[in-house]
């Protein structure tokens, strides 16, 4: 695939979210699973292909994979595509990655939108090692 670079552990992001190409880290997991499936499926234009070959997979069904696995884990809380993309984020904060960072993977032209993330993120507060606790 022309778009994971495996050298650097990257993937491009072609015409994401606000019609915006960006790059993102891939993880070396990541990147022996998507070379194992698309060895056994070869697409024409997109690693995940819709119904017909060359077009790209529907949102609508996307929407539905997601339904079924959040179904199968016996996860009872709403999910979307798009909190996905949120939790990614706060995973990346909580793993004490730069805000900047996530800004530009994310595709945020304003840092005020990407610090959203940092209410969220109760986990790195409970990192924090009180100064008593050297006394």
């Amino acid at each position: 695939q022309k778009d994971i670079d495996t050298k650097r552990g990257l993937l491009i992001v072609r015409q994401a979210k606000g019609r915006k190409d960006r790059i993102v880290p891939l993880s070396i997991k990541t990147q022996e699973l998507v070379l194992a499936y698309s060895a056994l499926h070869p697409t024409k234009n997109y690693l995940f292909e819709g119904q017909k070959a060359g077009d790209p997979y529907d949102v609508r069904s996307l929407q539905n994979v997601l339904k079924q696995a959040v179904q199968k884990a016996g996860i009872e809380k709403p999910v979307t595509l798009h909190w996905l993309r949120h939790s990614y984020a706060t995973h990346l904060l909580e793993d004490g990655t730069d805000l900047r960072y996530i800004q530009e993977i994310l595709g945020h032209s304003s840092s005020r939108t990407t610090e959203i993330y940092t209410h969220v993120s109760n986990l790195s507060i409970q990192k924090i090692r009180s100064p008593f606790d050297s006394l």
